[in-house]
């Protein structure tokens, strides 16, 4: 199935779905929300355990990238008729692991056929709360867990507002392994993952301290299912306390291993990895002073249909805008970028790309936009080659509503700004990817003199035949700038390389 190309946005309020490539499970959820309301319309839900197929190199094996794709091809199936705006998959720690993970998202984007996003921890952590808080909402403060398969999230937040969010690199699937080969229980066992797990959390003591929430919420999977064992078993009514995990943990003991574990409520598929997800329930029980760890109604699936519901509804308040403006506004000031300078290039760019796109593409102007705005975040390290710490913080910062499939190809656009094109040769290749940088490399050569007399549309013109790119400039503003003529001139230079898609030539000024 081919990847969905371009395309008009649709509706905010209409079916939305959502795909979570968890470690352990994979899970799909066709949403709405109208209202204000959220109303689920379609949920499915497959063990994959995707993070017990990461080998000692740190390479996903054949065996567990073909569990993830036989369900992605199941997915498909039931998305099918859903348009590209409908459509959002994320995969969190397994892949953020996995050191070959292009080569399976290359393989998992055709069988879904949509794309798929490799998100950040506490991008993550986000949109966890951003489904907690709207499903559940609540004006105390909160502090919401989420263990997942490879990775743990905290966030603390009152409302829908999160003020901190934090991922951790430890989960049910990851410690059950560890701890718990083949499924073996032992006292012994249970006290060393608690203590490889509190290693883990000790950091985070004082930033999601007891003093800081009211009530304690378990998202996802790990507390649902401890949850419901307590339940069914008639040890609390639903809560996760202390005693419960103690007398859950001694069941597990007892029983010595995970398919001799025969509780009310403890299904099939948890049993592999109750012993992790136990562990680190535990501990943070006991380390962040839990009394009673409440199971969520939201998770990270139902996060990612609000979030993208959110930017659907910010298109349709103002089309063609930019759904992560705040993130760059955040970023501009973090590093103090050069807010003018930024502008100047952001309109020279977004001009040079109408002209050069014979249907210009929305998400390629937006992706442009970006990239112009943040050009010079790495001035603040230095100006020396900042192009190169530009790309490597953006590759590589926290930007909330990012993922860091997103921020990585921004991150080539802007390597991409100045200097030699060898960098940057697999971006020049893919597609119109060509046309955005070109755009981007002209207008910080036309914007170099900072505020002085910036070209216009009027004083300059781009024509493109085929493979052939002219640039035009006008007499008097030619006459005025010898300095950017000789700029634009060396930037024809470097595109004459035969092999490239594309070529540049400056054109006589028009009189």
């Amino acid at each position: 199935m081919p990847l969905a190309a371009s395309f008009a946005q649709p509706p905010a309020s209409g079916p939305l779905a959502s795909i979570d490539m968890g470690s352990n499970s994979f899970r799909l959820e066709i949403g709405q929300l109208r209202d204000g309301r959220y109303r689920r319309l379609q949920y499915l839900k497959e063990t994959v355990r995707l993070g017990a197929g990461l080998d000692a190199q740190g390479l996903l094996t054949e065996e567990a990238s073909e569990r993830g794709l036989a369900c992605l091809r199941r997915f498909a199936g039931t998305l099918s008729g859903m348009r590209p705006g409908q459509v959002r998959a994320v995969a969190t720690q397994t892949l953020r692991e996995a050191r070959n993970r292009d080569a399976f998202l290359r393989r998992a984007q055709e069988a879904l056929g949509f794309p798929i996003e490799v998100i950040s921890g506490r991008e993550e952590a986000r949109l966890i709360y951003a489904g907690v808080a709207k499903l559940q909402p609540s004006h105390a403060e909160r502090l919401v867990i989420d263990i997942g398969g490879r990775s743990t999230e905290m966030i603390l937040g009152c409302g829908r507002t999160p003020s901190r969010a934090e991922s951790f690199q430890v989960g049910s699937v990851s410690l059950s392994m560890r701890y718990f080969a083949d499924g073996r229980f032992s006292a012994e066992a249970f006290r060393a993952a608690q203590i490889a797990a509190g290693a883990e959390f000790e950091e985070a003591l004082q930033p999601f301290a007891r003093s800081l929430w009211k009530e304690a919420l378990g998202s996802s999977g790990t507390a649902g299912a401890v949850s419901e064992v307590l339940r069914d078993c008639g040890v609390t009514d639903g809560r996760i306390t202390p005693d419960g995990l103690r007398w859950l943990m001694q069941r597990c003991i007892e029983a010595g291993s995970a398919d001799k574990l025969n509780l009310p409520g403890m299904k099939a598929d948890r049993k592999p990895v109750i012993g992790g997800g136990l562990a680190i329930l535990y501990t943070l029980a006991m380390h962040f002073q839990i009394d009673a760890l409440l199971p969520a109604k939201g998770a990270l699936r139902q996060g990612v249909i609000v979030d993208l519901h959110d930017r659907l509804l910010a298109h349709e308040r103002a089309p063609g805008g930019d759904a992560h403006a705040d993130s760059v506004r955040v970023l501009q000031k973090r590093f103090e970028v050069d807010t003018a300078q930024a502008a100047r290039v952001t309109d020279v760019a977004t001009e040079l790309y109408s002209q050069l796109a014979a249907q210009p593409d929305e998400q390629a102007l937006t992706a442009l936009r970006r990239a112009a705005q943040l050009h010079e975040l790495g001035r603040m390290v230095s100006h020396h080659d900042h192009h190169r710490h530009s790309a490597y913080l953006l590759a590589h910062v926290d930007a909330p509503g990012w993922s860091q499939s997103e921020q990585r190809q921004l991150a080539e656009l802007v390597l991409g700004q100045r200097g030699g094109l060898k960098k940057v040769d697999e971006l020049i290749r893919r597609g119109d990817a060509v046309l955005q940088l070109l755009s981007l490399r002209l207008a910080v050569i036309l914007c170099h003199a900072r505020g002085g007399d910036e070209p216009t549309p009027q004083s300059l013109q781009l024509q493109r035949k085929a493979d052939k790119v002219t640039l035009q400039t006008g007499a008097e503003w030619a006459n005025l700038h010898p300095r950017t003529l000789h700029l634009l001139r060396e930037e024809a230079q470097a595109w004459s390389d035969p092999t490239l898609p594309i070529s540049l030539v400056i054109g006589a000024a028009k009189r």
